[in-house]
């Protein structure tokens, strides 16, 4: 089975991966069938295995020597290493020996070597950051010159466009090593302790000596995993290991025409979690040549405000309706509620050890390990709603884009922005609001449709008016123009107001269009971005007032019809017949049925729905019917019909 894609003209390869539990499997020696937690034993016995020897390896190279070897891209004679991590350690001859013992393949060595290379080489671009800090040390470390920032900059490989928080957070760190031992650290080996090894199988670096995966014959939502396994937790000899037979049903988003790769198994107490990865043919997408695009602009409780502009053949760019809102202030309260009580157990286990430290047998350590325990769970609970509120908001965005027929989407880059002056709890929020993870959600999803995805630079987005530029005047509410505040805009130039975040996507997606030659598309990573603004495109990106032909402001009265129609009477018309929702019919009141919430009639998809009948006391409000991942994030949906198999109700 070949591993290669046979690309179509103007079609493009997109990876990606499908998250599989495994449910159980089959021993080929013995014939025996394995349940799912047995599988999950002897697969933790070898993730084991390949931890400990990968950890060692580190352990054993974190050295700023070693990593100076491996930051030179060459081996002893001279020669480029491999892009592979693994072979790139046998060439550099870094070995990852087993205990003593214990008889493992080179296969396994191999997914050791292949997990420590990729731990240091991820630890050169660090180790390169803080040579650059500790080289060009400011006088004040919390307030750089502006020649002190140019001298950073120019210290660091891309340091023109790397983010000021990278550095800010580069620089505390150092200061605080500063400050316990009186120096600067000599690179990151000194500043960081070796990283951790995870608990993990990475079956893409073996042959198929050592794994395999088939899809079937004539089902595509079945695939196959054959895998060499341990029979016990030291394996003395090759006999202590046998191919193992598991089977896997791909999801949904896995299609049929596409190649499957070695997964990765990851171990979760008693379950393994495959991630299946897979190639498909994808539209191309181009960096220029765009003639609608969709602006986003980035807010607190609104997380994210969109619409889309059209660029005319003249240069005109004008608004194609009035955009859209992505609302999270429920699911962004109850992270942020999250986010207290995780620092409250922080702060009560670090004074419990500070205690317990005085006596080995304190009785606090018992407490303390149960805090620890909570509060790896409360930031369990906060990684998985992150996760969600990322996927959710990037799939909203996408489903706009491709409702409005737009072929790229400009997203204003806020990667450096510092959250300041606006006190604990705000700067707090701000800081930790999950742009960057929607970022590259959206990049993916909006990838599978031939969408690019364009950082653009942030500057005067909300503090310019869209349609002269004029810098904008700021206000409470329209009904309010006097009382200071930040929601709603008027310019004093041409006379347009409306919502901040409104003119903001329009400054957005105008800017991308009028630079989109200017875009620029990263090496390695693929990612597009506009870098600079240029002064000339600048002032061609305007927003034109909408024309609508002619004027239909009201200047007086109503004129009479010709012809009087008379309507019916209530009586004599047809009753119409009984809504599940209740409400009031023509012939009189009708008994009021249960309301739903609003959020039912949403364009949102959930996962699980509740199975019980429909009048059953404990059936969920939102969940059942669509009302999405979270009742208290509202999307305003696309201009497509609704579902009819989610009923609507008066507020819709």
């Amino acid at each position: 089975m070949t591993r290669k894609l046979a690309l179509a003209p103007g079609r493009a390869a997109r990876t990606a991966s499908a998250r599989v539990l495994v449910r159980g499997g089959t021993d080929e020696k013995t014939g025996e069938a394995l349940s799912a937690a047995a599988v999950a034993e002897r697969v933790a016995w070898c993730a084991a295995l390949v931890q400990g020897m990968a950890g060692r390896l580190v352990a054993a190279r974190w050295n700023p020597a070693d990593l100076e070897i491996l930051a030179s891209g060459r081996d002893a004679a001279g020669r480029p290493l491999p892009a592979q991590a693994w072979m790139g350690l046998r060439r550099l001859g870094w070995a990852a020996t087993p205990p003593d013992g214990v008889k493992v393949n080179d296969r396994i060595a191999r997914m050791a070597q292949e997990q420590a290379g990729r731990l240091l080489r991820s630890a050169l671009w660090r180790d390169a950051l803080t040579t650059a800090v500790t080289g060009t040390w400011p006088a004040d470390p919390a307030k750089r010159t502006p020649e002190e920032w140019d001298a950073v900059r120019a210290a660091v490989s891309g340091g023109e466009h790397l983010p000021s928080a990278v550095i800010h957070a580069r620089t505390r760190q150092i200061a605080r090593y500063l400050q316990d031992h009186g120096r600067l650290p000599a690179g990151v080996t000194e500043l960081e302790a070796p990283p951790r090894v995870p608990t993990m199988l990475i079956l893409a670096a073996v042959d198929r000596q050592q794994a395999t995966i088939e899809r079937h014959e004539t089902d595509s939502r079945r695939a196959l995993l054959r895998l060499q396994l341990p029979d016990r937790p030291d394996p003395h000899g090759y006999s202590d290991w046998s191919w193992v037979a598991v089977p896997l049903v791909l999801p949904p988003t896995v299609p049929a025409a596409t190649i499957l790769h070695l997964p990765t198994l990851r171990v979760s107490g008693s379950r393994v979690m495959a991630d299946i990865a897979f190639t498909q043919q994808v539209p191309q997408a181009h960096r220029a040549g765009h003639v609608v695009a969709l602006g986003i602009d980035w807010g607190l409780n609104t997380l994210m405000s969109a619409g889309t502009c059209r660029l005319s053949l003249d240069g005109t760019i004008t608004a194609l309706g009035a955009g859209a809102q992505y609302r999270a202030g429920g699911v962004l309260a109850r992270q942020h509620r999250l986010r207290r009580q995780g620092e409250a157990l922080h702060a009560k286990l670090d004074r419990y050890q500070q205690l317990a430290s005085e006596c080995d047998d304190h009785p606090l350590t018992a407490k303390a390990a149960v805090l620890r325990d909570e509060a790896r769970h409360v930031a369990s609970r906060r990684s998985h709603l992150n996760d969600a509120l990322a996927w959710s908001a990037a799939r909203w965005a996408t489903d706009q884009a491709i409702a409005a027929g737009a072929t790229v989407v400009y997203v204003e880059d806020l990667r450096s922005m510092e959250a300041r002056g606006m006190g604990k709890t705000l700067n707090t929020r701000l800081s930790q609001t999950v742009r960057g993870q929607i970022t590259e959600h959206l990049r993916h999803i909006a990838a599978e449709h031939g969408i690019a995805v364009v950082t653009v630079p942030p500057h005067g987005t909300s503090k310019n008016c869209p349609r002269c530029l004029a810098p904008l005047r700021h206000c409470r509410s329209p009904e309010q123009p006097t009382v200071a505040g930040w929601k709603w805009a008027r310019c004093p130039g041409c006379g347009w107001q409306g919502d901040r975040d409104q003119g903001a996507w329009q400054r957005i997606a105008a800017r991308g269009l009028t630079h989109q030659n200017k875009t620029a598309v990263s090496r390695d990573a693929g990612t597009m971005a506009v870098r600079a603004i240029d002064d000339t495109l600048e002032a061609r990106a305007v927003v034109a007032p909408y024309a609508s032909g002619r004027d239909r402001s009201k200047t007086g009265a109503t004129p009479r019809r010709s012809t009087a129609r008379r309507a019916p009477r209530r009586r004599a018309a047809p009753s119409p017949p009984r809504s599940p929702c209740g409400g009031q019919r023509p012939e009189g009141h009708a008994t009021p049925a249960r309301r739903l919430p609003r959020a039912v009639t949403r364009d949102q998809r959930v996962n699980a729905t509740c199975t019980q009948p429909a009048r059953c006391p404990h059936r969920a409000r939102g969940a059942a019917l669509g009302a999405g991942f979270h009742q208290n994030a509202h999307a305003t949906p696309p201009q497509r019909e609704r579902d009819p198999s989610i009923p609507q109700t008066r507020d819709s």
